[in-house]
């Protein structure tokens, strides 16, 4: 499902227009990144939590010439499926 699937079927479940659930979807994930940027946790009940985890920098390799290079430290969000969205799934 992509993201145009996703507001069609919420504009499907909630009765509103195709633009209203493209705003309603926009918001959610606007919230999400908000929270996330600023380091604090999303927690659905029932679906799941984003977070976001804190990567050090390392050593690699460059896969064409063998040599080494530092990666630089980052921050990754996560995300852990809830009990509700596990059970839904099996």
């Amino acid at each position: 499902m992509n993201k145009q699937e996703l507001i069609g079927t919420v504009a499907d479940a909630s009765g509103l227009g195709k633009g209203d659930a493209s705003k309603a979807v926009e918001a959610v994930f606007d919230a999400i990144s908000a929270a996330l940027k600023k380091g604090d946790e999303v927690r659905l009940v029932g679906f799941g939590t984003f977070s976001v985890s804190k990567r050090k920098a390392s050593t690699g390799r460059n896969p064409r010439t063998g040599e080494p290079m530092t990666i630089k430290a980052s921050s990754q969000p996560k995300f852990k499926a809830g009990k509700g969205l596990k059970d839904s799934v099996n």
